[in-house]
């Protein structure tokens, strides 16, 4: 008798033990759990290929370039990253230019700041709320203030931060993001759906995770899939699906030419 309960008690561990395993592991990234992994953040010039397509025009393609450059500097007497993002397209309406300072140790956003269409929208970043940079006189939101339930992630560094998870098989991340200007900053979900072997260059084949996200915006459903190596912690490919429209975004190589420059 004593066998049989020992085996039973045996057994309905074993299946505990499985169905755990076999469920996805959930972790809350954020600025208290200091959860990022910021060494895995390489400064330096980035370029994006990003590019729109409407299934119904298939000989149409909407190109764009987009750049960031990551680079460490001191502010206010911190250790931060600089990221500086130029987005070129075919018509000056659509250039843009972004400059965020994040902490280096977690990554805790400090200062935001955007022109768009020769707008300047420009923010301070704090702990528990966010308000419009009142020392620039150009600035459109120098009146604006929003609060916190916690301290918040820049969701326009969503690259910088997808490349900083401790990505794993089956693994579930929940991250309190906002994107500066809108009306509140939410909880994002994003989870590791699986492994996929990109070609690159010459052949080279690069393993990744792919991360996922999916959801609703203004009334229509939206899935966003992301491409990050597993060796050198790289995002390399982003395909999103909003409305019926595709997007990508690729990394393109080293060797492209930083031709923009050229031109100062």
């Amino acid at each position: 008798m004593k066998v049989k309960l020992l085996l039973a008690i045996l057994v309905s561990t074993m299946l505990l033990f499985a169905s755990q395993q076999g469920r996805a592991a959930t972790d809350t990234i954020n600025l208290s759990n200091n959860r990022l992994i910021t060494a895995q953040l390489k400064t330096g010039l980035k370029q994006y290929l990003v590019y729109f397509q409407n299934p119904a025009q298939k000989k149409m393609l909407n190109l764009s370039l987009w750049t960031r450059e990551i680079k460490k500097i001191s502010h206010k007497g911190e250790s931060c990253f600089n990221t500086v993002q130029k987005w070129y397209g075919n018509d000056t309406t659509v250039y843009r230019t972004v400059n965020s300072i994040n902490r280096e140790k977690d990554f805790k956003p400090l200062y935001h700041a955007e022109s768009i269409r020769g707008q300047l929208r420009a923010f301070n970043w704090f702990a528990d709320h966010i308000s419009g940079d009142a020392t620039e006189p150009a600035n459109s939101q120098k009146d604006f203030s929003l609060k916190f339930e916690q301290a918040s992630f820049n969701w326009n560094l969503d690259i910088e931060t997808f490349e900083m998870l401790p990505l794993a098989a089956r693994k579930q991340f929940v991250l309190y993001m906002y994107d500066a200007g809108s009306a509140a900053a939410r909880y994002a979900s994003y989870s590791v759906t699986g492994t996929e072997v990109l070609s690159t260059l010459d052949n080279q084949k690069v393993d990744c995770w792919i991360l996922l996200t999916e959801g609703k915006q203004n009334g229509a459903t939206f899935t966003q899939k992301f491409w990050i190596s597993k060796k050198g912690h790289e995002f390399l490919m982003e395909e999103d699906l909003y409305n019926g429209m595709y997007r990508y975004k690729v990394k393109l190589p080293a060797l492209a030419p930083d031709f923009i420059s050229r031109f100062k």
